[in-house]
């Protein structure tokens, strides 16, 4: 299903899609608009390579370096990162000077950080964002509230967001016990076993298509919610995902704009001519799915170069090394030079997966 609404309850499903892997290779394949380039994806390997060297590239740096983040390991924190990613989508701006801004003790936060931004305050403010039975039954007023703009402009989507919210608490209550971690706990510390019940169980998660006749999956925020929740956990006690390299990177509008910035993707010349109009794509559109599937199977071979890169050096690549870290470099990479990579616009799509 690749739509931009959450999907009801109940839907009738089709065979199953091809997991985010084997959707980019794919995807990858068949594309017409978007092309993998192996000499930029081995230059950006090398690249990364230098930078673990130096320990930029960490696990821990994913509560370090985003202030943001819960810095606990328990129950608490893993409902934040639920919450969060259960409204992980649609934060870009029509225009630069129309955000959605939110202040926060004394720093200005844009886009994603602008949500988390909000959701700490209104857990400041005592307001039980993150527990389900709150949620559940949130009114369109409390969640206005509690997403309130420090701009002139709202946060996109907030109908969306409600249904979704409403849906989402009624489903962790009935089968989780209200706790996201509990439903960590079933996924017996496997990464894959931890995305199916997640996509299995939350009909908002699933981020499906059809490309050429074939079913795929990307699942951006379910994949998201289960890097971030083993990055909440420090990839410890059920958070100590055996199979964690097996989690793609997440596809969003981001990732594939610094992937072409890097050289490790590219894109044709009528594909940049929309992008530079400001084309809006929908959910499903072909060039949007092939961004989306050549940018998970870019990452992909990174990691494969990388780790050729460390058996030449005589080492072997830690699992902690995987498509989630180098997404993480990425797009904080995206956020934090938007000028340098400008000349590369990122897709715009309105829809609840990413």
């Amino acid at each position: 299903m690749a739509t931009g609404t959450p999907a009801p309850e109940g839907t009738i499903r089709m065979a199953a899609p091809l997991s985010p892997r084997a959707t980019g290779k794919f995807i990858t394949e068949n594309s017409k608009d978007v092309s993998v380039d192996m000499e930029g994806v081995r230059s950006l390997a090398e690249k990364l390579f230098q930078k673990i060297g130096r320990k930029e590239i960490t696990l821990r740096g994913w509560k370090s370096l985003h202030e943001l983040n819960p810095l606990g390991c328990g129950g608490d924190a893993v409902n934040w990162v639920f919450f969060a990613d259960t409204l992980n989508f649609s934060f870009w701006a029509e225009q630069e000077d129309k955000k959605f801004l939110v202040k926060y003790k004394g720093k200005e936060y844009s886009g994603y950080w602008s949500f988390c931004a909000a959701m700490n305050r209104a857990l400041d403010e005592g307001i039980p964002l993150t527990i389900a039975s709150y949620y559940a039954n949130i009114t369109m007023d409390q969640l206005k509230h509690v997403l309130r703009s420090d701009s002139d402009f709202p946060i996109p989507m907030i109908e969306e967001r409600l249904e979704i919210l409403h849906q989402t608490g009624k489903i962790l209550l009935e089968k989780f016990g209200g706790s996201f971690l509990n439903c960590v706990k079933m996924s017996e510390k496997s990464a894959e076993k931890l995305l199916r019940l997640v996509v299995e169980n939350f009909p908002s998660y699933r981020d499906e298509g059809v490309f050429q006749g074939q079913k795929v999956a990307f699942y951006k925020r379910a994949q998201i919610l289960v890097g971030d929740t083993w990055g909440v956990l420090e990839g410890q006690n059920d958070g100590c995902f055996h199979d964690i390299d097996k989690i793609t990177m997440f596809a969003d509008y981001r990732i594939p704009q610094a992937l072409v910035h890097f050289g490790a993707m590219r894109y044709s010349d009528d594909l940049l001519k929309k992008l530079k109009k400001g084309w809006l794509f929908k959910n499903g559109d072909r060039e949007e799915m092939e961004i989306r599937g050549c940018s998970i199977w870019a990452v992909e071979l990174v990691c494969e170069h990388l780790r050729e890169l460390f058996e030449k050096n005589g080492e072997k690549m830690s699992k902690e090394i995987n498509p989630v870290l180098i997404d993480h470099f990425l797009w904080d990479y995206a956020r934090d030079y938007r000028e340098a990579i400008k000349e590369v616009p990122f897709h715009r799509v309105r829809c609840i997966y990413y």
